[in-house]
């Protein structure tokens, strides 16, 4: 890819949810809302301060996060959707 996001930027790509439930309903893509679930693709350099360090960023490639239903921004590259979000819109990491 590409696309090296800038500062405290990361780009995620969503993980799919379950398309069926544990009782085995079959979930239409129009009642499915989109995960909150992601993977780490790419990651900027870190948030520079007023004094001109830079702090580094808590997450690397590689990583699954949980971030807010509403953050981010959808961009498509390559054919793929995407999300650029800021590192403070990361509510967790999976392990």
């Amino acid at each position: 890819m590409k696309l090296r996001p800038l500062q405290d930027r990361i780009l995620v790509k969503r993980i799919e949810e379950e398309q069926v439930t544990a009782g085995g309903i079959l979930i239409p893509d129009t009642a499915k809302e989109k995960p909150q679930r992601g993977e780490i693709v790419a990651v900027g350099n870190g948030k520079k301060t007023e004094d001109g360090k830079v702090l580094p960023i808590d997450v690397k490639v590689g990583d699954k996060i949980l971030f807010g239903k509403y953050a981010g921004t959808e961009i498509k590259v390559e054919g793929q959707e995407y999300l650029i979000m800021r590192e403070d819109d990361i509510l967790g990491v999976i392990e």
